[in-house]
């Protein structure tokens, strides 16, 4: 057990804030964050971090949202008992036995740090590489090279630390601006695309089911490799979870908004997917013309017709890229902040502290930030090595997800039925095995080529640089981190 001393008080019937304090020293912290979030901002701060052929697209969209809400209610369950900052590590820490946990813990949290980071260093990446493609509009020639592309990302990584380590009061009605923004692009785009089709319409059955098989190389498989970047989209969900030392009778509110996210996204995200797919020019021309392995500029550029029509729209998506930057940042800050509290960093000391002018961990920020600087220079080399760390985002986030969910199974769902928030104990049952399912198989497919033949270029690496960054941590823990690591605080959580 970790060495902070658990330091409860009585809790206050008449003040809320008192009930938070409460239950965050219940499970073994004091209060270091500022509670300035509720259910809404951070649903819009999930919203914010989600933001093949049309049957890929439009049932592919339909059947990981579903599949993904499975995963999102487990985690909610878990968020509701157990609302700190540290998520799946400290979860797991408190449901796996007293033999294995604090090892379970450290490795766990490693591969949660893991994937906070490249998911956030792939969604900053993929907004310069948008940014670049944008250009291409104008000028199809041009081709931009490596060391221009990161500039551009260490750009947005400088501007994304700046408004969260100065901001922080701000960034919940950053978050609800975003939302409102996307609400409004949706439906700027949607009475465009409809409107100027300048590429052509398709009939209703080609809108929503146009299937060709033969252009990846995988034959009818290809519909799942299609799956990957809507599988990609929501693989962050449960990075919210990070917020819960920020947010307001978090017991309730935090895994509200977890459970909300998906949901919500996916019911929007088919009003842009729709019309898109009814108006989506030719996959071969798509392909041979998009720039900077980004294709919505070009997209745009032929629905509308122009490359002026593509950059308007284009420009939405930019805009809401932006807000997506920052609100991934500020959650894997947390995250990181919140795995040196508890000493399993290397100078945990440093990364733990917390600005108390502004409320924020900013050495953590700063962490993140220079972490993603760093493993941006791969690309410089080998753009086959940075795309692995690109997908290992969410191989490492799906499986930090998994380990809790099965530990809680394995144990009857004997906490999460304590919860102030839970399924009923039956479907809870259900959902958590299609959600263990469900991340097992999307392991494997992130771990696919995405094209056959494979080549050396084409072919995934990302289980490669998965198993080393794990190694890594392995080697860590048994230096160093094995005699300073404890585990956090044992907790036998909030309930209801």
């Amino acid at each position: 057990m970790s060495d902070l001393k658990i330091k409860v008080s009585s809790p206050s019937t008449t003040v809320g804030e008192s009930q938070d304090v409460y239950d965050l020293q219940q499970l073994g912290y004091d209060p270091e964050m500022r509670r300035n979030r509720n259910t809404m901002t951070l649903l819009f701060q999930s919203l914010a971090i989600a933001a093949i052929g049309q049957l890929s697209m439009f049932l592919g969209w339909v059947v990981v949202c579903i599949l993904g809400e499975c995963v999102a209610l487990s985690l909610a369950e878990l968020a509701s008992v157990y609302p700190t900052s540290g998520g799946v590590y400290y979860w797991t820490y408190q449901l796996a036995s007293p033999k294995t946990r604090t090892g379970l813990s450290f490795f766990t949290g490693w591969i949660w740090l893991i994937g906070n980071w490249t998911i956030t260093l792939s969604v900053n990446f993929g907004l310069a590489s948008l940014i670049a493609a944008t250009v291409a509009l104008y000028h199809p020639e041009y081709v931009m090279d490596a060391w221009q592309l990161l500039v551009i990302f260490y750009g947005i990584c400088i501007v994304t630390f700046i408004i969260a380590a100065l901001c922080n009061d701000f960034l919940p009605a950053i978050d609800t601006l975003c939302a409102a923004f996307t609400l409004v692009s949706i439906i700027a785009t949607l009475i465009c695309v409809a409107v100027k089709a300048g590429a052509g319409r398709h009939s209703p059955a080609d809108t929503l089911g146009a299937f060709d098989p033969t252009l990846s190389g995988w034959g009818n498989f290809s519909f799942f490799i299609g799956m990957l970047p809507c599988a990609y989209t929501f693989s962050a969900v449960g990075m919210i979870t990070s917020m819960a030392e920020e947010c307001g009778n978090a017991r309730v509110k935090l895994p509200r908004a977890v459970a909300l996210a998906i949901p919500v996204g996916g019911i929007a995200g088919l009003f842009f997917v729709i019309p898109l797919c009814a108006t989506l020019p030719d996959l071969t021309d798509i392909i041979a013309n998009s720039a900077a392995a980004q294709s919505l500029p070009y997209i745009f550029a032929r629905v509308m017709g122009s490359a002026n029509g593509g950059m308007a729209l284009t420009l939405l998506i930019l805009i809401i890229n932006v807000f997506c930057s920052i609100s991934i940042t500020v959650a894997a800050s947390r995250c990181t902040w919140a795995f040196a509290r508890d000493h399993a960093l290397p100078f945990s000391g440093i990364w733990s502290k917390v600005n108390q002018k502004y409320g924020v961990p900013i050495w953590a920020l700063t962490l993140t930030t220079l972490v993603q600087m760093l493993l941006g220079l791969i690309n410089l080399g080998s753009s086959s090595a940075f795309v692995a760390f690109v997908s290992v985002g969410v191989i490492a986030l799906a499986a930090s997800y998994a380990i809790p969910i099965i530990i809680s199974l394995l144990s009857g769902r004997e906490q999460v039925n304590k919860a102030a928030w839970k399924m009923p104990a039956n479907v809870g049952w259900v959902i958590n095995v299609i959600a263990v399912l469900w991340i097992l198989f999307e392991i494997v497919l992130f771990c696919f080529p995405t094209t056959l033949p494979v080549t050396a270029v084409s072919m995934s690496y990302a289980s490669v640089v998965f198993i080393g960054l794990w190694g890594l941590s392995a080697v860590w823990y048994g230096v160093h981190a094995r005699k300073v690591f404890k585990g956090p605080p044992e907790s036998a959580g909030v309930n209801e």
